[in-house]
Order: structure tokens, then sequence, then C-alpha cells
């Protein structure tokens, strides 16, 4: 299953509370129970002004949806090609 990360701006991201990123977090959890098992949130990176989501889905469409229905920015959807670190240098 394709893996998506999706760019999210959100000024001030860096400043939220640990309270604020859980509402965030139990909101799309909660839209992921809706959709159901095809779609997967990986993990988030948060940034001063951005936050970078890991899923994995069936499409892009639906990562779309995904962040339609809970409100939230999608600026930006990129589908993972590869997946590098360092042992890929070995």
């Amino acid at each position: 299953m394709p893996k998506y990360v999706i760019e999210r701006e959100i000024p001030g991201a860096g400043k939220l509370s640990a309270e604020e990123l859980k509402g965030i977090s139990q909101t799309s959890c909660g839209v992921l129970s809706e959709m159901g098992p095809e779609i997967q949130w990986l993990q988030s990176y948060v940034t001063g002004d951005k936050i970078y989501c890991l899923y994995i889905a069936p499409n892009e469409q639906m990562v779309r949806e995904h962040a339609e229905r809970g409100g939230f920015p999608a600026n930006r959807v990129s589908q993972v090609r590869s997946v590098i670190d360092p042992t890929t240098a070995e």
C-alpha cells in the first residue's frame, strides 16, 4: 500500500501545547476510525509553522478526504517512492 507525506501549513504549529496536539490527534483518529482500515496514520513531525504527516493509504484522494473531514490543511500530498537511511550507504 502506498505511503504519503502530507505537508500541512499551520502557523505557530511549533508552539501548540501538548493538550492542543492531543486534541488534533484525537480528531484525526476519530476520522480515521470512520473511514476504515484502508487509511492509517503512522506519525507526524511538528516544525515551526508546519506539520508533516506520514500516512498509508490506497490513493491520494483518500488522504485528502481525511484532511477535509478532519478540518486539517493538506497543502501538499506526495507519494513516497523510496526510503533511504544510513544503512542505504552500506
